[in-house]
């Protein structure tokens, strides 16, 4: 009631927006614009200004006009093995005409060739590929490094607007002085190389999570597109032993665990091992879309029990299924099924566990009117206008959930670390080790 009695006009929806971006940072959890700088700009960034008038998903100024108070920068690199699937004969006209069974382009059957012996990483059917061994030599650990370094440059070449954060208290703050936090996050364990070590160095460079896998499998786990519908004999392997070893690590690191891109299987066996909750940094409900990366109710249920938080991308193929003889990129969505999954979630698993995780630039399309970094004030007038959602739930959606998490996980790394565990030193079982042949002296003698 006002002063005269007279009722107070509710708050306007995009006041209230503007109010509660203010004083929360919203987050993003997955934004692949630093691989447009690989991939189109050679990594040459000082020649370009970066902050409008570029055609993708993000500019400084359209983060600016979105309000966003955080971003996790995508550390993506192209894994070989995803490059050496095979088309089958009878699906490659299918193929050129981008009639794909999934938005990656990624092949309806395949093998990969393994000789290690590693018992989770199956040879799924197929045509006979020449997919990589995981210990044939490449060159992701080297782009991975070039892809933390020129994000770290971007963050460093626009100090008024970026603020490079590694711990959530230096988000809170960096929002408070009105730059954008800059967090970083790689997308795939092959950009470890398979090694342990490799992920502890990158998050000494910054790193606060990784995927488990991307779009093929790794020593640490098998990924969600080994066990698409598509590929015949299929065999869903989950979490590795090394991979149970990685998860322990990332937690005594506090580095988040990733699930977005990984099997059912996997999301299940990870979860059983986490200590700290865990993050889906792009990832939809899988009831509401049956596609292999959006997450199943169970495994929903059990990241409410383990404190953890699912980030809603803006994709079409993981927010609307396909209808017959439509392809994945054909597919279209909007701001409504963007958020019938956000409140989806909401709903099965409470507000605290759901956040945002667009994917821009890395998809060709969008949600309309969630198109690019400086929609989220419109997706969230939406939402206010839909759901009777209270302060604190919007809060929670935007920024605090993540924050929540991420400070947890802080938490549970200091007590491992204060219980004496030290940094693990298993490795893979497939790694192959330099002969001892070479001349030079041996630590102990044979005996």
């Amino acid at each position: 009631m006002s002063a005269n009695g007279a009722s107070s006009s509710p708050e306007p929806s995009s006041k209230r927006v503007e109010r509660l971006l203010k004083a929360t940072p919203l987050i993003d959890g997955h934004n692949d614009f630093p691989f447009l700088l690989r991939q189109q700009l050679h990594h040459q960034i000082y020649d370009h200004d970066l902050r409008d008038n570029l055609d993708c998903h993000t500019s400084v100024k359209k983060m600016r006009q979105g309000m966003m108070g955080g971003q996790f920068w995508s550390i993506y690199v192209p894994n070989p093995e995803e490059a050496r699937l095979v088309v089958p004969d009878e699906d490659a006209e299918s193929q050129e005409n981008g009639a794909a069974t999934n938005g990656y382009h990624m092949l309806k059957s395949y093998e990969k060739k393994h000789t290690c012996g590693c018992e989770h990483i199956p040879a799924n059917g197929g045509q006979r590929g020449k997919g990589l061994g995981l210990n044939e030599p490449n060159h992701c650990v080297r782009d991975t490094l070039e892809q933390i370094d020129v994000t770290h440059r971007l963050i460093r070449a626009y100090p008024s607007d970026f603020t490079l954060c590694t711990k959530p208290a230096a988000v809170r703050k960096a929002h408070a002085s009105g730059t954008i936090a800059s967090m970083l996050g790689i997308e795939g364990g092959h950009s470890t190389g398979n090694s342990i070590p490799a992920l502890r160095l990158f998050f000494d460079l910054g790193v606060r999570y990784m995927t488990l896998t991307h779009n093929s499998d790794t020593a640490f786990g098998t990924s969600w597109i080994t066990v698409d519908p598509q590929v015949p004999g299929a065999e869903d392997n989950g979490l590795s032993k090394f991979g149970e070893e990685c998860v322990r690590e990332m937690n005594r690191l506090g580095m988040l665990v990733d699930l977005s891109h990984v099997s059912h299987q996997t999301m299940r066996d990870a979860l059983k091992v986490a200590r700290a909750p865990v993050i889906f940094s792009h990832s939809a409900a899988y009831s509401k879309t049956k596609i292999g990366r959006n997450v199943p109710d169970d495994v929903l249920q059990t990241v409410k029990q383990n404190g953890g938080v699912v980030m809603i991308p803006s994709v079409p193929f993981f927010l609307r299924e396909s209808t017959e003889g439509q392809g994945f990129t054909e597919i279209r969505a909007t701001v409504d099924d963007y958020l019938d999954h956000v409140i989806y979630i909401a709903n099965l698993i409470g507000w605290e566990h759901v956040g945002l995780g667009s994917d821009f630039d890395g998809c060709e399309t969008t949600a309309e009117g969630l198109d690019d970094t400086s929609k989220w004030p419109n997706m969230l007038a939406r939402l206010i206008e839909r759901e009777n959602v209270t302060d604190d739930q919007i809060r929670g959606l935007i920024g605090e959930n993540v924050l929540r998490v991420w400070e947890q996980a802080e938490k549970v790394a200091i007590e491992i670390q204060q219980a004496g565990a030290k940094p693990t030193e298993k490795h893979w079982e497939g790694r192959i080790w330099e002969p001892e042949n070479f001349d030079v002296p041996r630590i102990y003698a044979r005996k």
